[in-house]
């Protein structure tokens, strides 16, 4: 039974530490500005309750994986002149080994890489969604998307 208690508060521990890596209340409201969405229809379009966007945008859940992959991939296409951002495997320099083994290169979503499971950033294939965007939130593909200051709109 104790063994049963550590382990739950050691995959806690480290689910805290990937909550941190995720998109935060401060960054989920802005990102629905930039959307030009109501709470209401932010809900709907992420399938959600208003309950649920509330409780992102003040703080009191932390936003899921789905909703942020969602997010982020709206406000990716919402941007202008996405499409004429380098791709990845041109910004990061992949060997040619990588690239045609890479989901990214396969599907020519370079400028999408971080949206992607499986992609092979740094000479690693990426499973985990939340590893990876612990790698992906530093990154000069994802960056003018999470950093409003750098990012023209």
């Amino acid at each position: 039974m104790v063994s049963i208690i550590k382990l739950f508060y050691r995959r806690r521990r480290l689910n805290e530490t990937f909550l941190e890596l995720r998109v935060d209340s401060k960054e989920f409201l802005y990102f629905r500005k930039k959307l030009n969405k109501t709470q209401k229809e932010m809900a709907q379009l992420l399938g959600t309750s208003v309950k649920a966007i509330h409780s992102y945008e003040q703080g009191w859940r932390s936003v899921p994986g789905h909703i942020e992959r969602q997010v982020l991939f709206l406000v990716s296409r919402k941007r202008g002149g996405v499409r004429r951002q380098k791709s990845c495997w041109v910004i990061k320099k992949c060997p040619r080994k990588h690239r045609v083994r890479c989901p990214a290169w396969e599907f020519q979503a370079g400028y999408l890489c971080w949206f992607i499971n499986g992609t092979i950033c740094e000479g690693t294939v990426q499973r985990d969604w939340n590893k990876k965007m612990k790698m992906c939130r530093d990154c000069e593909v994802l960056q003018p998307l999470l950093n409003p200051e750098g990012s023209a709109t």
